[in-house]
């Protein structure tokens, strides 16, 4: 039986206190610091800024629940931490009710959005509203760790799954930019071939030669492949985007674009349903789509953008084009759920020419240095933006054509497997989503939940 139980009662609540700016660092020196939920992940948040005085610790297993708009959010920490006045610490009583209560506290989450659209709490939630905030309780402790074991297994999985896609995503990165970036195999060509080596690269020069020595004595002729290796120059020519390998060459985005389109809002608005519209909330970063927020427009107005290529396919780049997320981007392949999806007019559609462009181009295009070139195309300073001709003019360094194969052929496992990580934490999400309002509330008893399972094929 489900009854209420007033979460003072089941957990110490500790409010957060920051500290004083000046300990604040990014260089990892001291605790992380978390100050609300721009710091939250799917389960654990992400250190962004450390603090060497903290003035409220939090301890692993504690549960961290946001007071400040958006109230109600939760992650749990993953080590000790410091906190700040967004946050607080939920410490339960019995440690083995802390996966039911950080469930009871999401369960309870639009709870707090309907709060706050009635103007009940006035930005912010205190110590005594979380103490006296009533939450689902199962009088038998089995039956709560139960509830907690069959959502737990789900969400587990969901962030086993993200952990290894952030992985894949460093791998792949990773490549591209000592490739295309730092120019490493280029650079252990032009050592073995005693050809010079620019000098804005004489640091990694000199690690390369370093690790080539190691190599060497190993009986090692390369550090990397030989067969990748021999794909590269070994040496560099100078031009406009500087020294960059022989044989490549600086052009425009528009040398390999077959198209570039935005999409559009159709008359009246986004509809209740139809065909889902991407715009800047669904454009987050690879293999990232956020599902909560889908607007649709009517089959007709799809096909009129089908018509000029506004539509959604794979390989396609997707790029917010004006607001305060100017340049975001996202990559879309054949993991996307849609087999029918549009733009709307905040959103660019970079398609490659070739098909095994289309990955180069991302990860060029997704750099930091190119990010700040595709800001710096803000053209209207009443309305931010950039327009197609600024996009088109954007520089870019294009290799050889085998040699974008042999990248393309070694992260596109990689990124197929991301993608299958995406679709099934998504079917994963939405069962454990479906079935936390109905064990909580006792819709679904925990003699049933099995049943509940066998029916979704799961």
């Amino acid at each position: 039986m489900v009854s209420r139980w007033r979460l003072g009662d089941v957990a110490e609540i500790i409010m957060g206190q920051s500290p004083p700016g000046e300990t604040y660092n990014e260089r990892e020196d001291g605790l992380p610091f978390f100050q609300g939920v721009a710091d939250f992940n799917y389960r654990h948040p992400s250190p962004r800024i450390f603090c060497t005085h903290p003035s409220r610790i939090a301890h692993p297993g504690d549960i961290l629940l946001s007071v400040r708009a958006p109230i109600g959010r939760v992650n749990v920490a993953d080590r000790e931490c410091a906190i700040g006045r967004g946050l607080s610490i939920i410490r339960p009583r019995n440690r083995k009710d802390a996966r039911f209560i950080e469930f009871a506290l999401r369960y309870l989450e639009p709870y707090w959005h309907a709060v706050e659209g009635g103007g009940s709490v006035f930005g912010n939630a205190t110590k005594s509203d979380l103490e006296e905030l009533p939450i689902p309780w199962l009088e038998n402790e089995n039956d709560r760790r139960a509830i907690a074991h069959i959502l737990g297994t789900l969400d587990d999985k969901i962030e086993l799954n993200r952990r290894m896609n952030e992985t894949l995503e460093q791998m792949a990165r990773a490549i591209f930019k000592s490739w295309f970036v730092d120019f490493d195999l280029i650079i252990e060509n032009a050592l073995r071939a005693g050809n010079p080596i620019p000098n804005v690269f004489a640091e990694k020069a000199a690690r390369r030669r370093e690790l080539l020595s190691r190599a060497e004595s190993e009986g090692r002729d390369t550090i990397f492949p030989k067969h990748i290796a021999d794909l590269f120059p070994d040496r560099f020519v100078d031009s406009e985007l500087g020294p960059i390998p022989a044989g490549w060459r600086a052009g425009r985005i528009n040398d390999i674009l077959g198209d570039l389109v935005s999409g559009a809002r159709p008359k009246g608005g986004a509809i209740e349903d139809g065909v889902p519209s991407i715009g800047a909330e669904n454009v987050i970063g690879l293999g990232k789509y956020d599902f909560s927020k889908e607007k649709y427009v009517p089959k007709e107005f799809y096909e009129q953008l089908r018509s000029r290529g506004a539509d959604v396919r794979p390989g396609d780049v997707l790029i917010y084009k004006d607001g305060a997320q100017i340049g975001r981007k996202t990559y879309v392949d054949c993991w996307f759920p849609h087999e029918h999806c549009a733009v709307n007019e905040h959103v660019f559609i970079l398609r490659a020419k070739e098909i095994g462009m289309r990955r180069y181009v991302f990860f060029w295009l997704d750099q930091e240095w190119m990010t700040a070139e595709i800001i710096g195309l803000n053209s209207n300073s009443a309305q931010p933006g950039i327009n197609q001709k600024g996009v088109r003019q954007l520089p870019i360094l294009l290799p050889g054509q085998e040699i974008i194969a042999t990248y393309d052929s070694l992260i596109v496992p990689m990124l197929s497997r991301l993608f299958t990580n995406c679709h099934e934490s998504r079917a994963l999400t939405a069962l454990r989503d479906s079935l936390l309002p109905k064990l909580m509330s006792g819709e679904i008893r925990l003699a049933d939940a099995d049943r509940f399972f066998v029916e979704r094929g799961s």
